[in-house]
């Protein structure tokens, strides 16, 4: 199975304008997501959708994202990492 992401009618944008696009396949869903400078999930996604963070992986094409746990620490992800991400997280663009 594939779809093309480009395609997909799952797409948001956030009131800063950064956006993010999903698919999802037979057993997992998949992101693409492009933050702008100045975002924070739970200023822009959190906020706007009334949802929490959740479990998730991603990696990290180009720019640096801050992660925060739930439990407050924190790790720091750039071009070429790949990353898991825990229920309740935070995270944004630095």
């Amino acid at each position: 199975m594939a779809i093309n992401l480009d395609e997909s009618a799952n797409r948001r944008t956030f009131a800063d304008g950064s956006k993010r696009t999903v698919v999802v396949l037979a057993s997992v869903a998949v992101g693409r997501g492009e933050y702008l400078p100045g975002w924070k999930w739970s200023d822009h996604a959190g906020a706007q959708t009334g949802k929490s963070s959740e479990a998730h992986v991603g990696y990290v094409i180009q720019g640096q994202m801050m992660i925060q746990g739930a439990d407050g620490g924190e790790v720091l992800v750039g071009p070429g990492d790949a990353f898991e991400a825990q229920p309740g997280h935070d995270a944004w663009v630095v």
